[in-house]
């Protein structure tokens, strides 16, 4: 795998040498045979165009516009073409601009639409940008299911009104007319169906207004008063109702876009070597599952498993990714296939289904599901090379073709080719799937996904929404953007992104901003410190701060995080020349001892991290982030707020988070909080404290102004992690 700012491409192929004297058109160089007959020289033939024989993407129809014109509605993919992402009771940001001729006042209101096709709820949405006539509404689905929603616009005669009656009064100009029309406005706003409160509301106020005994301005303001407008807010008077598209939003379950993931090799939970016969015994899915309470007890949500199939002995790759092994080597899980089965199989030295159940079970009673890692590869040895060879690309000298990212090879591993029978391929991965999935997996890891054409994941995801909807895909693709974001418009719930790789202030923020934005109705990131791939220079050489500091980003800057197994055991030395680790467990059983994860203090890190994610909302959600600027540039901040409206429980929830990203030294300044972001108004009077900030790391209460001072050591405390509510 290559970090995705260094792509690997192959060599270019050699350039055969020109003669240093050219010789005459139809004629051989000295000293060669002449030819039987001279014939002129052509460019070799091209070879026959092969076309895609799939559908051919359409662009839409022209569409009339609307009496009130509402246009860029968002979020919206592709032009409808997929459907933004969601997850039940998460508030989505809907948008649009609309406008209208002239200057009369105009308003919109966002739909949600059921999967049933019926109106679920409206709300009204507000001028989000004064000027450019860009508006905004959230909207809370509560159940799974292809939702969708439109955007109304429409003519908004009271806001009409009410400006104009506003200038005119005041000046005197038409004020009696002013006042008869607000007056007919309000009798008309009262004529429907109201409850009987905001229909007195506007009475009174139509009373007021033909009031003549009392002067215009008095007359005036009871059209205007603060009652009016908050029952013509809930009940407007809509003209013109010129409604959107409507536009797809596909509606997860929670899990979707909130969790914590834990991955480990199971054969290596209770392997140990043998003295006797000098070879390891692997652990079993039995031995794993004692392991399952610890990690349940850290809090995380999903254990992800990588393979468990049997594993090739052709070409099988020895410690450090060696092309020689040693009796006993077990291989790279990667290696995926030999004569006791494939990708549908278990590897006999990890147990039988009636092992992987039990795991699956213990796993649910202690709170957490079960992912699998899904690698569509085969090892020599796998069954499908046999029976279908037409599935794998044969080189010009009959040798099958095995992976290559130049400069790395995987000899192991031999790529299906998807073109060759598309259809038997899609049947043969879509029956392992559901294998699993009738063993309790609810969650795949997808190894690879943008080395497999789009196509056949756009056919496999969309039917896995429809007969198994509770699956929730994970995309491992660190490739180029476009890609990662193709392959999660198509489908994938979640994706592994950039930010093992995004170590500086500016770089973070960035980066969070970017995938809290725009980007959010698509791609769901998934934050990893490490992977069994990847180790970082800044992870190799950061300790166990380093290890501290990215776990508090990673669970604060994402809903859905993860570790790899040995995270609490700063596993960090680097195999030379390369970012994964020195004896990396894909090659070899890597037994721990997890007693001495309790003197380092990671493992008590990740278990508070876990329990504050689970206590705030705010942390379980993407859309909204700000980030405040510092005056040290190893200090990083952000804050996340759900206000109370939009939480599902109610209550507002605001989390700030301040990170020393400096593993060496210990930093401190000035943090300077846009209060506005946090909730909070600003205090009148300089230097006076208006929030309190509890520490969930520390326990300790800060009463900070709009500008604190901070001090971050990271061999002590590396971050706060802090609860604020205004004063």
């Amino acid at each position: 795998m290559s970090r995705p700012d260094q792509v690997s491409s192959p060599e270019p192929a050699p350039v055969a040498p020109v003669p240093a004297t050219p010789s005459a058109p139809g004629t051989a160089p000295a000293g060669a045979a002449a030819p039987a007959a001279a014939e002129p020289l052509r460019p070799p033939a091209a070879p026959e165009a092969r076309p895609w024989s799939g559908e051919v993407p359409q662009p839409a129809p022209p569409a009339p516009v609307g009496r009130i014109p509402v246009i860029e509605v968002a979020p919206v993919v592709e032009g409808g073409r997929w459907p933004a992402k969601a997850v039940v009771g998460e508030a989505v940001p809907i948008q649009a601009t609309v406008f209208r001729e002239g200057h009369d006042a105009v308003a919109a209101t966002a739909v949600l639409v059921a999967p049933d096709g019926s109106d679920h709820s409206s709300v009204r949405m507000r001028d989000i940008s004064p000027g450019n006539d860009r508006y905004e509404g959230w909207l809370v689905p509560d159940a799974p299911g292809r939702w969708s929603f439109r955007v109304e616009g429409w003519s908004d005669p009271y806001g009409t009104w009410s400006h104009d009656a506003a200038i005119k009064v005041a000046a005197d100009v038409d004020a009696e007319l002013m006042l008869t029309e607000g007056a007919l406005l309000l009798e008309r706003a009262a004529d429907r169906p109201l409850p009987d409160d905001a229909r007195a509301v506007l009475t009174d106020a139509v009373a007021g207004l033909r009031d003549a005994s009392r002067p215009a301005p008095a007359r005036l303001a009871a059209g205007l008063s603060d009652e009016v407008v908050a029952v013509l807010d809930a009940h407007p008077v809509r003209e013109m109702l010129s409604p959107s598209a409507t536009y797809p939003l596909a509606v997860d379950r929670e899990r979707a876009l909130y969790g914590s993931w834990y991955e480990m090799f199971p054969r290596s939970e209770g392997a140990r070597f043998d003295a006797e016969t000098g070879r390891w015994v692997s652990g079993t899915l039995r031995t794993a599952a004692e392991r399952l309470p610890a990690v349940a007890e850290m809090g995380f949500d999903v254990v992800y498993l990588t393979p468990i199939h049997p594993i090739g002995l052709t070409n099988r790759k020895g410690r450090n990714n060696s092309l020689t092994t040693k009796p006993g080597d077990p291989g790279s899980p990667y290696g995926i296939g030999s004569a006791d089965g494939g990708h549908d199989a278990i590897h006999p030295e990890l147990g039988t289904f009636e092992d992987f159940d039990a795991f699956v079970a213990r796993a649910r009673e202690l709170g957490m599901e079960v992912a699998l890692d899904v690698a569509l590869q085969a090892s020599p040895d796998h069954p499908w090379v046999s029976e279908h060879p037409e599935w794998f690309t044969t080189r010009a000298d009959g040798s099958i073709a095995y992976a290559e990212n130049p400069p790395k090879k995987y000899q192991d591993i031999y790529p299906l080719n998807f073109d060759n029978d598309p259809e038997g391929i899609y049947t043969a991965i879509r029956d392992v799937l559901e294998v699993w999935v009738a063993h309790g997996v609810t969650a795949f890891r997808v190894d690879n996904p943008h080395t497999k054409p789009l196509p056949f994941w756009q056919r496999l995801l969309e039917e896995f929404a429809q007969t198994h909807p509770e699956v929730i895909f994970l995309s491992e693709a660190f490739t180029r953007p476009a890609m990662m974001r193709t392959l999660a418009a198509i489908g994938f719930h979640q994706s592994y992104t950039y930010f093992t790789w995004r170590t500086s202030k500016e770089e973070l923020g960035e980066y969070f901003t970017e995938l809290a934005g725009e980007s959010a109705a698509v791609m769901r990131p998934s934050f990893w410190p490490t992977t069994h791939d990847i180790l970082t220079p800044y992870m190799q050489q950061g300790g166990a701060a380093a290890f501290a500091i990215r776990a508090v980003l990673a669970a604060t800057g994402a809903p859905t995080w993860g570790i790899y197994s040995g995270y609490e055991l700063v596993e960090h030395v680097a195999r030379p020349g390369a970012e994964e680790q020195l004896d990396n467990e894909k090659y070899e059983f890597k037994p721990r001892d997890w007693a001495r994860a309790e003197s380092i203090g990671i493992a008590r890190l990740l278990t508070m991290l876990n329990g504050i994610r689970r206590d705030h909302v705010a942390l379980q959600r993407l859309r909204t982030i700000t980030i405040h600027p510092t005056t040290d540039d190893a200090l990083f901040c952000f804050s996340r707020r759900v206000p109370a409206h939009l939480s599902p429980t109610g209550t507002e929830d605001t989390v700030v988070v301040v990170v020393n990203l400096d593993p060496y030294t210990t930093r401190e300044g000035l943090v300077h909080l846009d209060l506005a972001a946090l909730g909070v108004e600003p205090a009148t009077t300089g230097g006076t404290p208006v929030v309190a900030a509890h520490d969930e790391l520390s326990g300790e209460t800060y009463y900070w102004d709009a500008h604190p001072y901070v001090r971050l050591d990271p061999q002590g405390q590396c971050a706060h992690v802090l609860a604020v509510r205004a004063l």
